[in-house]
């Protein structure tokens, strides 16, 4: 087992190697005790190139990040990225001496499970290796053994790429904006995935279900009796890469209908079932001499719920019909957020892409051209982009080039518009829209039905006293002024009633043997009565336009 320790020293010394000693020194701890640091970089390769030759040749962790990383397109520079597709994946193969203690433990006595395991592999990658397998009743398959030990020095370069990324936040704080450290911790859940091949094989399952009545394409059958997270036992399947266009020839099949079935595939899986093989480079196809198309590796695979599927299939058609506010609505729903800052330069940037596709697109512009450009537009104003979206444009990408390849005359543009258009009036009348709208009707229905209900419980709660109203303070003491000025106004009311009332009782007895001043008072009560009423209604007027105010 690799220590960490060793590990540093063996990635730093890669990384001098390719001319990245600088890099080292201000990154790596410790790194000043190592020997020349500050070789110079071969001046034969570009700077793209090296990254990609050292990450090749650091082994898996650091394989399998770039290939993740060459999806991240609203990332990083189109040079990096093109240079990231070109990861190879291949290492020499182990003995199979080494190799056979992971296959006996899932089938102790081979002899019993298998007639023939041929040693030399059909295959061999830095996770894994393939051998061709013949069982006991003549079925061929396909065995796919992890390395002994890769598990744990994966643990050890994931360990050492989470401090890394950390490191390179705190010491270059312009690197924030890509978030270094989750895109770690991202690639650490994908890769541990990839390491547990009872996923993978899983993976290849629901592919195959969702695949059975798509006409020529094919998924090997998984033999789960003698398979686990370290073995794999599959199917096997003889064909060519679908990129080999003279040997698809050879077998008497037109490439045009290969890369028919290959574009009617990906559609049911992307926009369909919301489950597609995420890494369609050409060694993961393979066409049959029968014409089917065969997907391998099954490790990367994108998941799509509903309503990101409605929300991308609007961006594509947006993006057909040149139309940059649904485009805009679309990216929204995908959970990209533009800050109202930049909105506009987007915008702009995003119609000059749409327009130059609107223009080029009647000659032979494949429909990748507007992905990448809305990519660009992306990465230029450093926008996070959710990473299923990138995988899903990824896949597009690639599906389109080798659309091309097959089929020169493959237009992705007239291709996908009728099938969204057809999805989009599926999904509107789906079993799913309906049920919900039977879910929204059923809680409106609900709510008009609990209303009487609701005003009871009301009127009671009202009726018993038990209403509780909080008021802030300054409310408080304009409730305390009103109520004092309506106390006296009631008071001066009463006494003025008390006045009126004393007076009429007096000069309505005018006729008895009263003194004559009682009289006089109760004139005199009169005239002091109708003075106070017409102020207090001048009171009452003003002090309410007042409180209008």
């Amino acid at each position: 087992m690799v220590t960490r320790f060793q590990r540093y020293r063996q990635i730093a010394d890669v990384l001098v190697k390719y001319g990245f000693g600088i890099l080292v020194e201000e990154v790596f701890p410790g790194a000043g005790r190592l020997r020349a640091l500050r070789k110079p970089p071969e001046e034969k390769r570009s700077v793209y190139e090296r990254i990609r030759l050292a990450i090749e040749e650091l082994g898996p962790t650091y394989i399998k990040f770039g290939q993740i990383m060459s999806t991240r397109r609203e990332l990083l520079p189109p040079e990096l990225i093109e240079e990231l597709q070109r990861l190879q994946d291949r290492v020499a193969p182990l003995p199979f001496e080494e190799i056979r203690p992971v296959i006996r433990e899932y089938c102790p006595n081979l002899e019993e499970c298998f007639d023939i395991i041929e040693e030399e592999p059909v295959a061999a990658a830095s996770l894994s290796q393939v051998h061709r397998a013949v069982a006991k009743d003549g079925r061929v398959l396909a065995l796919k053994v992890q390395r002994p030990g890769i598990a744990d020095l994966i643990e050890t370069d994931l360990m050492i790429l989470r401090s890394l990324a950390k490191r390179a936040e705190s010491m270059f704080p312009d690197l924030r904006v890509y978030n270094l450290s989750g895109m770690v911790d991202e690639f650490s859940v994908q890769i541990r995935r990839e390491l547990d091949f009872s996923q993978d094989g899983m993976n290849a399952e629901r592919l195959r279900r969702n695949m059975r009545d798509i006409p020529c394409v094919l998924i090997p059958r998984i033999y789960w009796r003698i398979s686990g997270p370290r073995l794999l036992t599959m199917d096997y399947i003889e064909g060519v890469r679908i990129d080999d266009v003279e040997a698809i020839r050879v077998f008497g099949l037109f490439p045009e209908e290969v890369a028919d079935v290959g574009f009617r595939a990906y559609v049911q899986q992307i926009f369909v079932d919301g489950f597609f093989h995420g890494d369609p480079h050409p060694g993961n196809l393979l066409v049959t001499s029968r014409g089917d198309v065969a997907f391998l590796d099954y490790g990367i695979v994108g998941v799509l719920r509903p309503e990101r599927r409605r929300a991308f299939v609007d961006l594509l058609l947006a993006m057909t019909r040149t139309d940059v506010t649904g485009v805009l609505t679309a990216l929204g729903k995908l959970d990209v957020h533009i800050s109202p800052e930049v909105l506009d330069s987007v915008k702009d940037d995003l119609y000059l892409v749409l327009l130059d596709y609107r223009e080029m697109r009647l000659g032979r512009v494949n429909f990748a051209m507007a992905i990448r450009g809305l990519t660009d537009t992306l990465r230029r104003y450093h926008i996070r982009v959710p990473s299923t979206l990138m995988l899903m444009m990824k896949v597009i990408v690639m599906v389109m080039d080798i659309g091309t390849l097959l089929d020169p005359s493959f237009n992705f543009d007239q291709r996908i518009r009728p099938y969204l258009i057809e999805i989009t009036a599926q999904q509107r009348f789906s079993p799913e829209n309906l049920a919900n709208a039977v879910r929204s009707l059923a809680g409106a229905a609900e709510g008009l039905l609990a209303i009487p209900e609701n005003v009871n419980e009301t009127l009671k709660t009202l009726s018993e006293g038990t209403v509780t109203i909080e008021l802030e303070d300054a409310d408080l003491e304009r409730i305390v002024r009103v109520i004092d000025r309506t106390s006296d106004k009631v008071v001066v009311g009463l006494v003025v009633a008390a006045i009126v009332v004393g007076s009429s009782l007096v000069l309505r007895v005018a006729n008895l043997p009263i003194p004559g001043y009682v009289s006089a008072l109760a004139t005199v009560g009169y005239v002091f009565a109708v003075l106070v009423g017409f102020y207090a209604i001048y009171s009452v007027l003003k002090h309410g336009r007042a409180l209008r105010r």
